[in-house]
Protein backbone atom coordinates (compact mmCIF):
# COMPACT_ATOMS: atom_id res chain seq x y z
CA UNK A 1 0.00 0.00 0.00
CA UNK A 2 1.85 3.76 -0.93
CA UNK A 3 1.88 6.17 1.24
CA UNK A 4 -0.67 8.22 -0.53
CA UNK A 5 -2.74 5.34 -0.56
CA UNK A 6 -2.70 5.95 3.51
CA UNK A 7 -2.58 9.67 3.30
CA UNK A 8 -5.93 9.86 1.41
CA UNK A 9 -8.90 10.62 3.62
CA UNK A 10 -11.82 8.41 3.57
CA UNK A 11 -15.20 9.27 2.20
CA UNK A 12 -16.31 9.61 5.70
CA UNK A 13 -13.77 12.19 6.36
CA UNK A 14 -14.60 13.81 3.00
CA UNK A 15 -18.06 14.50 3.93
CA UNK A 16 -17.22 15.66 7.21
CA UNK A 17 -15.25 18.36 5.65
CA UNK A 18 -17.82 19.31 3.03
CA UNK A 19 -20.21 19.62 6.24
CA UNK A 20 -18.14 21.66 8.09
CA UNK A 21 -18.03 24.12 5.30
CA UNK A 22 -21.64 24.27 5.34
CA UNK A 23 -22.82 27.89 6.35
CA UNK A 24 -24.20 27.29 9.58
CA UNK A 25 -25.34 30.34 10.51
CA UNK A 26 -26.91 30.68 7.38
CA UNK A 27 -28.82 27.56 8.16
CA UNK A 28 -29.78 29.00 11.91
CA UNK A 29 -31.40 32.17 9.95
CA UNK A 30 -33.39 30.04 7.64
CA UNK A 31 -34.81 27.89 10.62
CA UNK A 32 -35.88 31.30 12.56
CA UNK A 33 -37.54 32.42 9.58
CA UNK A 34 -39.10 29.42 9.06
CA UNK A 35 -39.88 29.18 12.30
CA UNK A 36 -41.67 32.67 12.96
CA UNK A 37 -43.75 31.76 9.90
CA UNK A 38 -44.85 28.48 11.90
CA UNK A 39 -45.78 30.09 15.01
CA UNK A 40 -47.69 32.73 12.57
CA UNK A 41 -49.74 30.03 11.21
CA UNK A 42 -50.41 28.33 14.63
CA UNK A 43 -51.89 31.83 15.68
CA UNK A 44 -53.81 31.93 12.88
CA UNK A 45 -55.45 28.77 13.14
CA UNK A 46 -56.82 29.77 16.67
CA UNK A 47 -54.07 28.13 18.49
CA UNK A 48 -54.28 25.12 16.07
CA UNK A 49 -51.29 22.89 14.67
CA UNK A 50 -53.71 22.01 11.72
CA UNK A 51 -53.97 22.86 9.41
CA UNK A 52 -50.97 24.84 8.25
CA UNK A 53 -48.40 25.13 10.77
CA UNK A 54 -47.73 21.11 11.13
CA UNK A 55 -47.58 21.34 7.59
CA UNK A 56 -45.37 24.09 7.25
CA UNK A 57 -42.33 23.09 10.02
CA UNK A 58 -42.65 19.11 8.42
CA UNK A 59 -42.01 20.64 5.14
CA UNK A 60 -39.22 22.83 6.04
CA UNK A 61 -37.27 20.12 7.87
CA UNK A 62 -37.68 17.85 4.90
CA UNK A 63 -36.26 20.41 2.61
CA UNK A 64 -33.63 21.75 4.79
CA UNK A 65 -31.99 17.94 4.62
CA UNK A 66 -32.34 18.75 0.96
CA UNK A 67 -30.68 21.56 0.67
CA UNK A 68 -27.93 19.89 3.24
CA UNK A 69 -27.73 17.34 0.66
CA UNK A 70 -27.66 19.35 -2.27
CA UNK A 71 -24.65 21.43 -1.28
CA UNK A 72 -22.87 17.84 -1.44
CA UNK A 73 -23.06 18.34 -5.21
CA UNK A 74 -20.02 19.05 -6.74
CA UNK A 75 -20.54 22.94 -8.71
CA UNK A 76 -19.54 21.47 -11.72
CA UNK A 77 -22.74 19.38 -11.74
CA UNK A 78 -25.17 21.96 -11.75
CA UNK A 79 -22.86 23.63 -14.36
CA UNK A 80 -23.47 20.77 -16.67
CA UNK A 81 -27.63 20.16 -15.98
CA UNK A 82 -28.10 24.69 -16.09
CA UNK A 83 -28.48 24.35 -20.36
CA UNK A 84 -30.41 21.06 -19.71
CA UNK A 85 -32.71 22.07 -17.09
CA UNK A 86 -33.24 25.56 -18.83
CA UNK A 87 -34.40 23.52 -22.06
CA UNK A 88 -37.10 21.28 -19.97
CA UNK A 89 -38.36 23.90 -18.18
CA UNK A 90 -39.12 25.43 -21.74
CA UNK A 91 -40.44 22.57 -23.01
CA UNK A 92 -42.73 21.85 -19.66
CA UNK A 93 -44.17 25.52 -20.36
CA UNK A 94 -44.91 24.75 -23.87
CA UNK A 95 -46.76 21.69 -22.70
CA UNK A 96 -48.52 23.84 -20.36
CA UNK A 97 -50.02 26.14 -23.31
CA UNK A 98 -51.46 22.58 -24.93
CA UNK A 99 -52.21 20.07 -22.46
CA UNK A 100 -51.93 22.19 -19.04
CA UNK A 101 -54.71 21.99 -16.45
CA UNK A 102 -56.87 25.19 -15.69
CA UNK A 103 -58.15 26.34 -12.33
CA UNK A 104 -59.13 29.39 -10.98
CA UNK A 105 -59.38 30.74 -14.55
CA UNK A 106 -55.69 30.25 -15.10
CA UNK A 107 -53.31 27.25 -17.16
CA UNK A 108 -50.52 26.96 -15.19
CA UNK A 109 -50.48 23.16 -14.24
CA UNK A 110 -49.70 19.91 -15.47
CA UNK A 111 -50.31 16.55 -13.97
CA UNK A 112 -47.69 13.70 -14.86
CA UNK A 113 -49.11 10.34 -13.23
CA UNK A 114 -51.31 11.39 -10.94
CA UNK A 115 -48.59 14.29 -9.88
CA UNK A 116 -49.40 18.09 -10.54
CA UNK A 117 -47.42 20.86 -10.52
CA UNK A 118 -46.22 24.50 -11.80
CA UNK A 119 -43.51 23.99 -14.31
CA UNK A 120 -42.73 27.85 -13.59
CA UNK A 121 -41.47 26.64 -10.85
CA UNK A 122 -38.53 24.53 -12.46
CA UNK A 123 -38.04 27.74 -14.65
CA UNK A 124 -37.00 30.35 -11.49
CA UNK A 125 -33.98 27.98 -10.81
CA UNK A 126 -33.45 27.34 -15.10
CA UNK A 127 -33.01 30.70 -15.75
CA UNK A 128 -30.53 31.52 -12.87
CA UNK A 129 -28.24 28.39 -14.04
CA UNK A 130 -28.64 28.82 -17.44
CA UNK A 131 -27.83 32.99 -17.45
CA UNK A 132 -24.91 31.57 -14.76
CA UNK A 133 -23.19 29.28 -17.83
CA UNK A 134 -23.77 31.73 -20.91
CA UNK A 135 -22.09 34.24 -18.65
CA UNK A 136 -19.55 32.20 -17.68
CA UNK A 137 -17.82 31.80 -20.67
CA UNK A 138 -18.76 35.26 -21.97
CA UNK A 139 -15.73 38.06 -22.06
CA UNK A 140 -16.10 41.54 -20.21
CA UNK A 141 -16.97 43.49 -23.33
CA UNK A 142 -19.35 40.87 -24.13
CA UNK A 143 -21.12 41.39 -21.03
CA UNK A 144 -20.51 44.99 -21.24
CA UNK A 145 -21.96 46.29 -24.44
CA UNK A 146 -22.62 44.57 -27.77
CA UNK A 147 -25.08 42.53 -30.02
CA UNK A 148 -24.77 39.43 -28.24
CA UNK A 149 -26.77 40.50 -25.48
CA UNK A 150 -29.63 39.94 -27.59
CA UNK A 151 -29.07 36.13 -26.40
CA UNK A 152 -29.36 36.67 -23.08
CA UNK A 153 -32.06 39.30 -23.67
CA UNK A 154 -34.16 36.28 -25.72
CA UNK A 155 -33.53 33.59 -22.96
CA UNK A 156 -35.39 35.39 -20.46
CA UNK A 157 -37.93 36.57 -22.68
CA UNK A 158 -39.13 33.04 -23.39
CA UNK A 159 -39.92 32.25 -20.00
CA UNK A 160 -41.54 35.34 -18.89
CA UNK A 161 -43.84 35.81 -22.32
CA UNK A 162 -44.97 31.88 -21.77
CA UNK A 163 -45.34 32.30 -18.15
CA UNK A 164 -47.83 35.47 -18.71
CA UNK A 165 -49.87 33.85 -21.05
CA UNK A 166 -50.93 31.60 -18.25
CA UNK A 167 -51.42 33.83 -16.91
CA UNK A 168 -49.45 34.25 -14.09
CA UNK A 169 -48.12 37.65 -13.55
CA UNK A 170 -46.74 37.85 -10.62
CA UNK A 171 -44.25 34.62 -11.15
CA UNK A 172 -43.52 36.19 -14.62
CA UNK A 173 -42.69 39.16 -13.07
CA UNK A 174 -40.04 37.35 -11.04
CA UNK A 175 -38.34 35.35 -13.51
CA UNK A 176 -38.01 39.08 -15.29
CA UNK A 177 -36.39 40.42 -12.15
CA UNK A 178 -34.08 37.76 -11.43
CA UNK A 179 -32.83 37.36 -15.02
CA UNK A 180 -32.35 41.32 -15.15
CA UNK A 181 -30.47 40.79 -11.73
CA UNK A 182 -28.24 38.54 -13.43
CA UNK A 183 -27.52 40.18 -16.42
CA UNK A 184 -26.67 43.65 -14.20
CA UNK A 185 -24.39 41.72 -12.07
CA UNK A 186 -22.52 39.91 -15.13
CA UNK A 187 -21.18 43.65 -15.92
CA UNK A 188 -23.91 45.51 -18.40
CA UNK A 189 -22.87 48.86 -19.37
CA UNK A 190 -24.56 51.80 -17.28
CA UNK A 191 -25.73 52.69 -20.72
CA UNK A 192 -27.81 49.59 -20.87
CA UNK A 193 -29.25 49.83 -17.86
CA UNK A 194 -30.59 53.31 -18.19
CA UNK A 195 -32.27 52.82 -21.19
CA UNK A 196 -33.57 49.67 -20.00
CA UNK A 197 -35.19 52.06 -17.56
CA UNK A 198 -36.17 54.33 -19.48
CA UNK A 199 -37.84 51.83 -21.96
CA UNK A 200 -39.89 49.73 -19.15
CA UNK A 201 -41.34 53.45 -18.16
CA UNK A 202 -42.44 54.15 -21.52
CA UNK A 203 -43.99 50.85 -22.11
CA UNK A 204 -45.81 50.40 -19.14
CA UNK A 205 -48.69 52.82 -19.81
CA UNK A 206 -49.45 50.87 -22.79
CA UNK A 207 -48.98 47.15 -21.37
CA UNK A 208 -51.26 47.65 -18.62
CA UNK A 209 -54.06 49.29 -21.01
CA UNK A 210 -53.70 46.93 -23.58
CA UNK A 211 -51.74 43.64 -23.15
CA UNK A 212 -52.95 42.87 -19.73
CA UNK A 213 -56.21 40.91 -18.63
CA UNK A 214 -58.79 42.56 -17.50
CA UNK A 215 -58.47 41.01 -14.00
CA UNK A 216 -55.07 42.15 -14.10
CA UNK A 217 -55.61 45.68 -15.15
CA UNK A 218 -58.16 45.61 -12.04
CA UNK A 219 -55.58 44.77 -9.63
CA UNK A 220 -53.31 47.71 -11.19
CA UNK A 221 -55.88 50.20 -10.62
CA UNK A 222 -56.84 48.84 -7.19
CA UNK A 223 -53.66 49.61 -6.17
CA UNK A 224 -53.75 53.09 -7.14
CA UNK A 225 -57.33 53.82 -5.39
CA UNK A 226 -58.24 50.72 -3.35
CA UNK A 227 -60.91 53.04 -2.37
CA UNK A 228 -63.08 52.99 -5.03
CA UNK A 229 -63.90 49.53 -4.23
CA UNK A 230 -63.58 49.04 -0.31
CA UNK A 231 -66.33 45.76 -0.64
CA UNK A 232 -64.55 44.59 -4.07
CA UNK A 233 -61.41 44.72 -5.66
CA UNK A 234 -59.96 47.04 -2.75
CA UNK A 235 -60.58 44.46 -0.15
CA UNK A 236 -57.72 42.41 0.35
CA UNK A 237 -55.21 45.76 0.50
CA UNK A 238 -57.36 47.66 2.31
CA UNK A 239 -57.89 44.71 5.37
CA UNK A 240 -53.68 44.35 5.03
CA UNK A 241 -53.46 48.08 5.38
CA UNK A 242 -55.97 47.82 8.77
CA UNK A 243 -53.99 44.82 10.22
CA UNK A 244 -50.62 46.78 9.81
CA UNK A 245 -51.68 50.40 10.95
CA UNK A 246 -53.33 48.43 14.15
CA UNK A 247 -50.37 46.87 15.32
CA UNK A 248 -48.91 49.74 16.34
CA UNK A 249 -45.02 49.81 17.60
CA UNK A 250 -45.56 46.25 19.80
CA UNK A 251 -48.51 44.96 17.93
CA UNK A 252 -52.14 43.27 20.27
CA UNK A 253 -50.15 40.18 20.71
CA UNK A 254 -49.65 36.94 20.08
CA UNK A 255 -53.16 35.26 18.78
CA UNK A 256 -54.71 38.37 19.59
CA UNK A 257 -54.94 40.00 16.35
CA UNK A 258 -58.76 40.39 15.04
CA UNK A 259 -58.09 41.29 11.43
CA UNK A 260 -56.84 37.52 11.05
CA UNK A 261 -58.72 35.79 13.97
CA UNK A 262 -61.68 37.01 12.91
CA UNK A 263 -61.04 36.10 9.10
CA UNK A 264 -61.09 39.41 7.81
CA UNK A 265 -57.73 39.29 6.30
CA UNK A 266 -57.78 37.40 3.13
CA UNK A 267 -55.32 34.45 2.44
CA UNK A 268 -54.11 35.40 5.98
CA UNK A 269 -51.45 32.15 5.53
CA UNK A 270 -50.31 32.96 2.19
CA UNK A 271 -49.87 36.41 0.64
CA UNK A 272 -50.82 38.20 3.73
CA UNK A 273 -49.32 36.22 6.48
CA UNK A 274 -46.77 39.26 6.91
CA UNK A 275 -49.63 41.55 7.71
CA UNK A 276 -51.07 39.16 10.69
CA UNK A 277 -47.29 39.60 11.75
CA UNK A 278 -47.46 43.09 11.62
CA UNK A 279 -51.06 42.89 13.91
CA UNK A 280 -50.10 40.66 16.48
CA UNK A 281 -46.16 41.81 17.08
CA UNK A 282 -46.29 45.45 15.57
CA UNK A 283 -43.41 47.59 13.64
CA UNK A 284 -41.08 45.88 16.07
CA UNK A 285 -42.10 42.10 14.96
CA UNK A 286 -41.99 43.33 11.60
CA UNK A 287 -38.59 45.02 11.92
CA UNK A 288 -37.03 41.85 13.47
CA UNK A 289 -37.99 39.14 11.16
CA UNK A 290 -36.72 41.86 8.03
CA UNK A 291 -33.19 42.26 9.81
CA UNK A 292 -33.28 38.10 9.32
CA UNK A 293 -34.37 38.18 5.75
CA UNK A 294 -31.63 40.98 5.56
CA UNK A 295 -29.07 38.65 7.41
CA UNK A 296 -30.01 35.51 5.05
CA UNK A 297 -29.36 37.91 1.72
CA UNK A 298 -26.26 39.48 3.09
CA UNK A 299 -24.80 35.47 3.90
CA UNK A 300 -25.83 34.73 0.60
CA UNK A 301 -24.44 37.53 -1.47
CA UNK A 302 -21.28 36.87 0.63
CA UNK A 303 -21.32 33.36 -0.95
CA UNK A 304 -21.22 34.80 -4.11
CA UNK A 305 -18.52 36.61 -3.33
CA UNK A 306 -16.00 34.39 -2.28
CA UNK A 307 -16.49 31.79 -5.28
CA UNK A 308 -13.51 31.62 -7.49
CA UNK A 309 -15.75 30.78 -10.42
CA UNK A 310 -17.74 33.73 -12.07
CA UNK A 311 -20.43 30.67 -13.17
CA UNK A 312 -20.56 30.08 -9.15
CA UNK A 313 -20.61 33.84 -8.32
CA UNK A 314 -23.62 34.71 -10.63
CA UNK A 315 -25.19 31.56 -9.71
CA UNK A 316 -25.52 32.31 -5.79
CA UNK A 317 -26.09 35.95 -6.77
CA UNK A 318 -29.36 35.04 -9.04
CA UNK A 319 -30.49 32.64 -6.29
CA UNK A 320 -30.35 35.60 -4.04
CA UNK A 321 -31.83 37.80 -6.28
CA UNK A 322 -34.81 35.38 -6.59
CA UNK A 323 -35.07 35.57 -2.98
CA UNK A 324 -35.13 39.06 -2.38
CA UNK A 325 -37.51 39.48 -5.21
CA UNK A 326 -40.07 37.49 -3.68
CA UNK A 327 -39.65 39.19 -0.43
CA UNK A 328 -39.80 42.75 -1.92
CA UNK A 329 -42.75 41.69 -4.30
CA UNK A 330 -45.26 40.36 -0.92
CA UNK A 331 -43.83 43.27 1.14
CA UNK A 332 -44.88 46.18 -1.21
CA UNK A 333 -48.17 44.45 -1.75
CA UNK A 334 -49.30 43.81 2.14
CA UNK A 335 -48.13 47.56 2.48
CA UNK A 336 -50.11 48.48 -0.85
CA UNK A 337 -47.51 49.76 -2.64
CA UNK A 338 -47.23 47.27 -5.28
CA UNK A 339 -51.14 45.34 -6.71
CA UNK A 340 -51.66 42.00 -5.46
CA UNK A 341 -50.16 39.81 -7.55
CA UNK A 342 -50.43 36.45 -5.42
CA UNK A 343 -46.64 36.52 -4.96
CA UNK A 344 -45.87 34.65 -1.05
CA UNK A 345 -43.25 35.69 1.55
CA UNK A 346 -40.74 33.11 1.19
CA UNK A 347 -40.35 30.49 4.31
CA UNK A 348 -42.65 32.94 6.14
CA UNK A 349 -46.09 31.77 4.15
CA UNK A 350 -47.57 28.39 3.74
CA UNK A 351 -47.15 27.04 0.83
CA UNK A 352 -44.74 23.74 -0.37
CA UNK A 353 -44.37 24.67 -3.81
CA UNK A 354 -42.32 28.13 -2.97
CA UNK A 355 -40.48 26.75 -0.10
CA UNK A 356 -39.47 23.43 -2.15
CA UNK A 357 -37.80 26.28 -4.75
CA UNK A 358 -36.20 28.59 -2.53
CA UNK A 359 -34.77 25.81 -0.65
CA UNK A 360 -33.17 24.10 -3.72
CA UNK A 361 -31.69 27.30 -4.95
CA UNK A 362 -30.14 27.50 -1.33
CA UNK A 363 -28.82 24.26 -1.71
CA UNK A 364 -27.21 25.58 -5.28
CA UNK A 365 -25.91 28.66 -2.92
CA UNK A 366 -24.22 26.36 -0.30
CA UNK A 367 -22.99 23.89 -2.96
CA UNK A 368 -20.97 27.10 -4.08
CA UNK A 369 -19.90 27.81 -0.60
CA UNK A 370 -18.71 24.17 -0.25
CA UNK A 371 -16.94 23.84 -3.48
CA UNK A 372 -15.70 27.45 -4.03
CA UNK A 373 -12.79 26.40 -4.84
CA UNK A 374 -13.28 24.28 -7.56
CA UNK A 375 -12.12 25.09 -11.29
CA UNK A 376 -15.61 25.42 -13.64
CA UNK A 377 -14.32 25.10 -16.99
CA UNK A 378 -16.35 24.23 -20.32
CA UNK A 379 -13.96 23.11 -23.08
CA UNK A 380 -11.54 20.08 -22.76
CA UNK A 381 -10.15 18.53 -20.08
CA UNK A 382 -13.21 19.76 -17.91
CA UNK A 383 -15.04 18.10 -15.18
CA UNK A 384 -17.51 16.54 -18.21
Amino acid sequence: MTVSALTRPGERDRLVVKLSEIDWLFVLVLCLIAGAGSLMLFSIAGSSWQPWAWNHASRFGICLLMMLALAMIDIRVWFAIAYPLYAVGLLLLVAVEVAGDVRLGAQRWLSIGGFSFQPSEVMKLGIVLALARLYHGASAEKARLSWWLLIPAGMIALPVLLVAHQPDLGTAMLILMTGVAIVVLAGLSWKVIGAGVALFLAIVPPFVMVVMHDYQRQRVMTFLNPESDPSGSGYHILQSMIALGSGGVLGKGYGLGSQSQLNFLPEKQTDFIFAALAEEFGFVGCVSVLVLYAAAIFMALRTAYVSHSHFGRLAAAGVTATFTVYMLINGAMVMGLAPVVGVPMPMLSYGGTVMLTVMIGFGLVQSVRVHRYAEVTSGKGSFL
